[in-house]
């Protein structure tokens, strides 16, 4: 297997990926989705359909596609085929009401959208009524055509999306898809800053390239692999440390759309899987299921975590219980591609349980003071990362960009870290307040400006408790309005109704007033001594 840093295709681009895969694996399964299955070559194939009907819809360079969908050999080959034409795909959250992605549909301009209407009983064009989407023109549904909306862009299914691409040439389409070059932007994952709003990061075809040949060397995937993406493709963990890891090795992509213990056990018995990435509460959900001991899972070889605190117990378990040789933990933001640095399969369990592990090939990390001056190994101060994986900056938001990256090229991470004598980071804060829910990132500012927009509450403030679950999960504190009667249970409702199901607060507390410092910030430590 090629070592970390070495390049196993002479791939620039993703489209130039995905022929290549076609020639050095054709006969080598590239999906298994239930009934699916898909090989290499028949992969470039439908991704090419793809493309063909996007260039039959008007789709140019540099436009944006919205995928609203759960993981499936759709998303991967509509993925795929986004990218081919050089467009811009931008990955919307399965979790997200309509205001959310209504957000990121109108700040992109997207001009198509690609969507699982009804997935777990969304109703997600529906949702979208009422959203300002004057770009927006086609909805392709990837299962049974919804009604119509009224006003809204024209909703064809996935065949009749398909089929209208048969008017364009092949030609045109791999001509097209020669043109990208690996400096064009590829993706726009969004994320939410300090200020709680959603911004997206801009990536580059040559920078995930260059990325996940490292990070898929380091996890010592290789051709044969089969690979059970659980973590969504709307995050750069699913996409591109999986479809576009596998994609690179030659691995087999089996898709979970949504994580479910009992199935997970199942299809790791059933397709023989190798390689299990996943946030910590993946795996301990495994080793607590009661069937698990009845199953065979000798086939795994390979877990990759973060996202949170990983118990030492958790690593010895995985490699004594479940028999995987390599287990690794990784740091990384959006804003790096989603990898900064990773753990060596040799490391030991403490190692890999206490530390995020050393920078992949290429990417600097620093530990600095207020000041930017380095501190010594063992001194805490703000992470920052600098290499060819670091964004471009925010999709048109020059400002944010130049406070997230200095003139130098270091991001500015706001997560506070300790590097060691070995070169090996360990996060020990936020500078900002986001905290993790299950790996979804949660942003209190977003949190509390949903709250604030609730009849009777005129102050807000959100904090991350532990969860033994979940690693984290939301308590609000609201201050309702002067002779107004705020009830938490009605305020928990009216959240799900508005919020992703991972940023609801589990808990509510009325509060006559927030704590804050002389500056007027609320002083979210006092909060926390609140029953």
């Amino acid at each position: 297997m090629a070592p970390e840093g070495t390049v196993p295709t002479a791939a620039r681009t993703l489209p130039e990926l995905v022929a290549w895969c076609a020639e050095q694996h054709a006969d080598r399964e590239a999906i298994a989705d239930g009934p699916v299955r898909l090989d290499f070559a028949r992969l470039a194939s439908e991704v090419e359909r793809v493309a063909r009907a996007l260039l039959a819809r008007g789709v140019a360079p540099g436009d944006r596609v919205a995928i609203w969908a759960p993981n499936g050999w759709r998303w991967v080959v509509a993925a795929l085929g986004v990218v081919s034409v050089g467009a811009v795909l931008v990955p919307v959250n399965t979790r997200f009401k309509g205001a959310e992605a209504g957000h990121l549909l109108s700040r992109t301009r997207a001009r198509l959208l690609l969507t699982d209407d009804g997935f777990l009983g969304n109703p997600y064009l529906a949702m979208l009524d009422g959203q300002d989407l004057p770009s927006l023109t086609t909805a392709v549904v990837l299962g049974a055509r919804p009604a119509r909306p009224d006003g809204g862009p024209t909703v064809v299914t996935w065949d009749d999306f398909l089929a209208g691409g048969n008017a364009v040439l092949v030609a045109e389409a791999r001509r097209r898809a020669a043109a990208v070059r690996p400096d064009d932007v590829a993706d726009l994952f969004f994320t939410s800053g300090t200020t709680g709003r959603p911004r997206g990061v801009i990536g580059t075809h040559g920078q995930a390239i260059a990325l996940y040949v490292a990070w898929s060397g380091r996890a010592t995937l290789r051709p044969g692999d089969r690979c059970l993406l659980v973590n969504p493709f709307f995050h750069t963990f699913g996409y591109k440390a999986g479809v576009i890891a596998c994609l690179l090795r030659g691995a087999t992509i089996v898709p979970q759309p949504v994580f479910d213990v009992a199935a997970t056990l199942d299809l790791v018995e059933r397709e023989r899987i190798t390689v299990l990435p996943g946030p910590p509460t993946l795996y301990t959900s495994l080793l607590a299921h009661p069937d698990r001991v009845d199953r065979d899972l000798s086939s795994l070889r390979v877990a990759v975590t973060g996202a949170t605190t990983v118990p030492v117990v958790l690593i010895e378990r995985l490699r004594g219980e479940l028999g995987m040789r390599t287990v690794l933990t990784a740091y990384g933001l959006t804003e790096c591609g989603g990898t900064a640095t990773m753990c060596h399969p040799e490391d030991d369990p403490v190692t890999v349980a206490t530390t995020c592990g050393v920078p992949v090939d290429g990417v600097e990390v620093r530990v600095v003071d207020g000041t930017g001056a380095s501190l010594p190994p063992g001194e805490p101060g703000e992470v920052l990362v600098r290499g060819y994986n670091v964004t471009r900056g925010y999709f048109e938001e020059s400002e944010a960009t130049r406070e997230a990256i200095d003139p130098d090229g270091w991001l500015h991470t706001g997560d506070v870290g300790v590097l060691d004598e070995r070169g090996y980071l360990r996060i020990t804060d936020r500078l900002k307040d986001m905290f993790i829910v299950g790996g979804f990132n949660a942003y209190p500012a977003e949190i509390e400006q949903a709250l604030v927009r609730y009849p009777g509450i005129v102050d807000a403030a959100v904090v991350g408790m532990p969860d033994a679950r979940l690693g984290e999960v939301a308590r609000a504190y609201v201050v309702p309005a002067r002779d107004a009667v705020v009830d938490p249970a009605e305020v928990v409702a009216y959240c799900r109704a508005n919020l992703a199901n991972y940023k609801v607060p589990r808990s509510v507390v009325v509060v006559p007033e927030l704590p804050r410092n002389a500056s007027g910030k609320v002083v979210k430590a006092e909060l926390r001594r609140v029953p």
